[in-house]
């Protein structure tokens, strides 16, 4: 079970050097919708009673970017979002181990392109869903505790990275089942890492956050022959060869409590933690002097009552605009392409009252999701 509590105390950490140019003020948004765009809610589905933690529309392929995932409990849902705000169930699947609670889902495709789910949750299973034959194609075992994010590397969806409570990173070949590298050790993350995020253009580059209240970049450069060794390594998966990267090339102290969702926003990062705000920062990495950069804070986006941890924000397709829940049922809709930030919509319905885990935008922006401490998924349709 995901606490439902605000984030701890960070001040032990250690901190790389304070970013900010001298005399610039990071860009704060108002909290006053401009109506730029408005929403309305078109469907509410009800899955049970079991939290649902994770949403996500699938961009990896043109013929399913309608079609949504949910996971929560033991359950994977598949949707698909049809004219009129109808919502179309397609598959479900259900873990072996009735005690499974899936945190977090993510869409990868097989060389052939059908499309596969990657899970994980509270037991530390990764889960490799093939949506063809609607049965389990790979497992991954690995990490020692709970699995919290897993994404797919868009430039090879047949890589993904996984962020756990065990205190590392990892990165898995979803063909093979080898773990390439793990991400941890002495320049590691000192608590549970919440989020993990691939970088959009740079194939070597990840963005990784958590409780220790750090994001840390890192990069995969000098130890890209073993990603190109997962590709063709014929003996089983457990001989592999797999590679510690120890450090990161910066560790960026933007927050002063848990980070639980970062993104990359071309070079710039995007980073929430539970102080009722996500952040849009550039790194200012040092090749000569790994972990030694510094950063600048550009804009901030205030989301209230946005204090317990485990709150994730999504985009659309082209970062245009970024939803992001809060405890209280909430989406906050924000622009990203403007500066200062501009407050696109407030979403709010008087039955939706529960802390909205994680929200999915449409690729186009013109459809949000948000799936609910309370196990419901509401649908908001643009009307504007």
């Amino acid at each position: 079970m995901r606490p439902a509590m605000a984030g701890g105390s960070t001040s032990n950490h250690t901190s790389s050097k304070v970013g900010g140019v001298l005399g610039s003020e990071a860009a704060v948004g108002l909290l006053t919708a401009t109506k730029k765009r408005e929403y309305r809610v078109t469907n509410k589905l009800h899955e049970g009673k079991r939290p649902l933690y994770a949403i996500s529309f699938n961009f990896l392929d043109a013929r399913y970017y309608d079609v949504f995932a949910s996971a929560g409990g033991n359950r994977i849902t598949v949707y698909r979002c049809l004219e009129g705000g109808l919502v179309a169930a397609l598959q479900a699947y259900a873990d072996e181990d009735k005690e499974e609670s899936y945190y977090t889902l993510s869409w990868a495709c097989e060389l052939d392109t059908t499309p596969l789910l990657v899970a994980g949750g509270s037991n530390g299973i990764i889960r490799v869903i093939n949506c063809g034959t609607e049965k389990i194609h790979k497992s991954f075992v690995g990490h020692g505790d709970s699995i919290n994010e897993i994404r797919t590397q868009a430039l090879n969806p047949s890589l993904v990275v996984s962020a756990s409570k065990d205190e590392s990173v990892r990165l898995w070949n979803v063909h093979t089942g080898i773990c390439i590298l793990v991400f941890a050790g002495a320049g590691g993350h000192r608590n549970e890492v919440l989020s993990v995020d691939f970088h959009p253009s740079d194939i070597y580059r990840i963005a990784s956050c958590g409780m220790d209240g750090t994001v840390k970049i890192w990069s995969m450069k000098e130890f890209w022959t073993y990603v190109d060794k997962s590709f063709t390594w014929t003996d089983l998966p457990s001989k592999f060869p797999t590679k510690y990267v120890q450090f990161p090339v910066l560790i960026a102290s933007v927050h002063s409590n848990y980070v639980d969702c970062t993104r990359w926003l071309g070079d710039f990062v995007l980073s929430k933690s539970v102080d009722n705000e996500t952040v849009l920062w550039e790194p200012k990495t040092k090749e000569q002097s790994p972990g030694e950069g510094s950063w600048d804070i550009l804009q901030k986006y205030p989301v209230p009552d946005c204090d317990i941890w485990f709150i994730k924000f999504s985009c659309d397709f082209h970062y245009n605009s970024i939803a992001i829940g809060n405890r209280d049922g909430k989406v906050f809709v924000w622009d990203l392409q403007s500066s200062p930030p501009v407050l696109i919509a407030r979403l709010t319905h008087a039955q939706c009252k529960g802390a909205v885990r994680q929200t999915a935008m449409s690729f186009d922006g013109s459809t949000i999701l948000s799936c609910c401490e309370d196990g419901s998924i509401w649908r908001w349709d643009s009307i504007s």
